[in-house]
């Protein structure tokens, strides 16, 4: 943990997807010469302790990179219940370990960086259960900070089998906020981003 690190609040990076469009495992796509996994938790490292991987045990990011890594892997979220399943088992963990809230992002996001943990927390009012990036005329629900006492109502929409993350957000008190540099928010889907991104960095 560095001086800088907020105290009180997990990292969350969201692992578990298929990556179909990609064609491969996003989070160990190279960038900067490492897993795109491992700059990401750099970036968010210095602002949330612990920062914690979410992402089942079946799946293809865990099989490449979760017995060398040195981060802790949160596994037992219920196959085939999305980025809110995911944030579900991670937040959960987070709970346990002391945070009352967590810094949520995917693990295709590799221009992340501390400053936008930074802005939201600023945004972190008493009132909120989330505080999410509203850029470009569209929410960003993995780009935000989520409170541990949103956890139930959560859990509920999960074992209803809901889905959605704007649904997630709408049932409980959200308020988004626009960031200072877009950039942070450029997500990778696929090869073409990838081959784009690269050539812009």
């Amino acid at each position: 943990m560095t001086e800088q690190t907020q105290r009180g609040l997990a990292g969350i990076i969201l692992a578990g997807g298929r990556s179909r469009r990609m064609g491969q495992d996003k989070a160990a796509l190279e960038w900067d010469g490492r897993p795109m996994l491992n700059v990401i938790a750099d970036a968010i490292g210095t602002r949330c302790d612990p920062v914690l991987v979410a992402a089942p045990a079946s799946s293809q990011a865990y099989a490449e990179l979760g017995a060398e890594s040195p981060l802790r892997w949160i596994t037992d979220e219920q196959v085939g219940t999305g980025p809110l399943g995911g944030i579900v088992a991670a937040l959960t963990a987070a709970k346990e370990a002391g945070a009352a809230a967590a810094f949520v992002c995917a693990t295709d996001m590799p221009l992340v960086d501390a400053d936008l943990v930074d802005e939201l927390l600023r945004a972190l009012t008493s009132s909120p259960d989330v505080v999410i990036a509203h850029e470009g005329g569209r929410d960003h629900p993995l780009a935000g900070i989520y409170r541990v006492r949103a956890l139930p109502v959560f859990e509920a929409l999960v074992e209803q089998g809901e889905l959605l993350m704007t649904n997630a957000l709408d049932a409980v008190l959200t308020h988004r906020v626009g960031v200072s540099d877009p950039r942070w928010l450029t997500n990778i889907d696929a090869p073409e981003d990838l081959h784009r991104l690269r050539a812009g960095a």
